[in-house]
């Protein structure tokens, strides 16, 4: 049985849905984007982009990257 490193690490990065919908932006309170692309989570009202490291986010503004313009265009 051959294993699928790259799809296991896809799962392990995922987040629940349902977490998702109960999440917040730590320091504005307001709703995030999950970009699956980046596996982050978007603030656009914080201007900061939390990322997801083995399934889990990282909600703290040390860890967060600050958004740029291009980041905001395609949103």
């Amino acid at each position: 049985m051959a294993l699928d490193v790259e799809n296991d690490d896809e799962q392990a990065s995922a987040v629940d849905p349902k977490l998702l919908e109960l999440l917040v932006c730590p320091l504005t309170k307001t709703r995030l984007i999950y970009d699956a692309s980046t596996r982050e989570l978007i603030s656009k009202a914080a201007g900061l982009a939390f990322p997801i490291r083995n399934g889990v986010p990282l909600m703290i503004e040390d860890a967060a990257r600050p958004l740029t313009d291009r980041d905001l265009q395609k949103r």
